[in-house]
């Protein structure tokens, strides 16, 4: 370990120079063990490690975590996929996964087409089976506590063996408290070392004030996911996974749909058409990525008519009509949802409504809780008051 490692640049090529340093003279918490992370990828890296680690604090689960632009494209805990779920992360090949891959597949195929380069945050030792699933997506990089020596080999061959692989002393603690300079003026505040617990799942405002255990984990896992998220932000959690997260939205009502949007299209991939899709054997993962997004979308039939499915299957697929989406969606259910402020309108639950959201935490204390709380209660929707604001900048 060193304390302080010279950069290429900054967040642009004209930024320079550029490194990263501990200021009190102490040695840096990291250790590149292979390639040459850029600033932006230590932005990732950073918010991306707190993210796991803390989802890990609170389930006692394996976490994962892709990033992209200092916000999370996915994060999850490792529980097991279904055989579908395997299908659609393109892992069903891989045989059995361990726990942690099982959180990064979760992770990388909430929103595949974000995920495309992303950095990577494991919160345990980075085995063979997470290693091989990285191996075949294109990513910039890793951070974790540490790699066993076959996954590290593995990750090494990766980017013709300049893949970016940052190794983090899990027992690091930051200063209480932190600096940051915008514009030659320097900034100063407490770590946002707030506990995101059950206990912030007390106070249930609504009628329906049935929080089952597995919604309050996948609860926990959306605030959690919310404390490393551009603001304004909320994230729609299944199954101890983001399947939806709108980051760095002015609205609340643009970022609730941004996010159930993302959640829709990741519910769609599982309809029996876009699981038998015929594609071609040579297909790369991206994209098939591309071409189901387009799928999915209401553009697909232009598509149709200029030919280019031609490039991607066998045979012309039948459209997924916006009925069958409608109908399909209807059945997506137990939806969680956090938001890092409060709802200002009950808009933001009809849009969540939309998407199967039946439990949502919120900090609560709009002048229009009220509106709030009784659109939850047409849908019969719980929803928890937190007291607390995630904002992150």
């Amino acid at each position: 370990m060193a304390n302080e490692l010279m950069l290429k640049y900054g967040c642009n090529p004209n930024q320079k120079p550029s490194k990263i340093f501990m200021k009190d003279g102490g040695e840096l918490p990291i250790t590149v063990l292979n390639g040459k992370p850029g600033y932006i990828n230590f932005l990732d890296a950073f918010n991306s490690w707190q993210l796991v680690k803390e989802l890990k604090q609170a389930t006692g689960l394996p976490a994962a975590a892709s990033f992209k632009h200092v916000s999370p494209a996915g994060a999850a805990v490792g529980t097991p996929l279904t055989d579908t779920l395997k299908q659609i992360y393109f892992v069903d090949d891989l045989g059995e996964l361990s726990p942690l891959a099982c959180a990064y597949a979760k992770a990388r195929g909430a929103d595949r087409m974000s995920s495309y380069g992303d950095f990577i945050a494991l919160s345990e030792v980075c085995d063979v089976p997470t290693a091989k699933i990285i191996q075949r997506e294109v990513s910039d990089g890793i951070i974790a506590p540490g790699y066993t020596g076959e996954a590290l080999e593995i990750l090494k061959s990766k980017r013709k063996g300049s893949y970016n692989i940052v190794q983090i002393d899990e027992n690091y603690q930051p200063a209480p408290v932190e600096h940051k300079d915008v514009y030659g003026v320097t900034f100063e505040q407490g770590r946002n070392e707030l506990k995101i617990g059950q206990e912030l799942l007390s106070n249930v405002v609504t009628q329906n004030k049935d929080l089952p255990e597995n919604a309050k984990i996948d609860l926990l896992i959306s605030l959690i996911t919310l404390k490393y998220t551009q603001s304004n932000s909320v994230c729609y959690v299944k199954d101890g996974q983001a399947i939806g997260v709108g980051a760095g939205q002015q609205s609340r009502i643009h970022c609730t749909r941004l996010a159930g949007n993302k959640a829709d299209i990741w519910y769609l991939r599982q309809h029996p058409k876009v699981l038998s899709l015929p594609f071609k054997q040579d297909i790369r993962r991206p994209d098939r990525d591309n071409t189901i997004d387009v799928y999915i979308s209401d553009d697909y039939m232009d598509v149709l008519a200029d030919g280019i499915w031609e490039q991607f299957f066998t045979v012309k697929p039948e459209p997924l009509s916006r009925e069958e989406k409608k109908e399909w969606l209807k059945t997506l259910s137990g939806v969680a949802l956090g938001s890092d402020a409060f709802f200002p309108f009950g808009d933001n639950i009809e849009r969540a409504h939309r998407s199967g959201v039946q439990y949502i935490a919120q900090p609560g204390g709009s002048i229009r809780d009220d509106n709030v709380i009784d659109t939850c209660d047409k849908y019969n929707i719980a929803m928890a008051f937190t007291g607390i604001r995630l904002f992150h900048h």
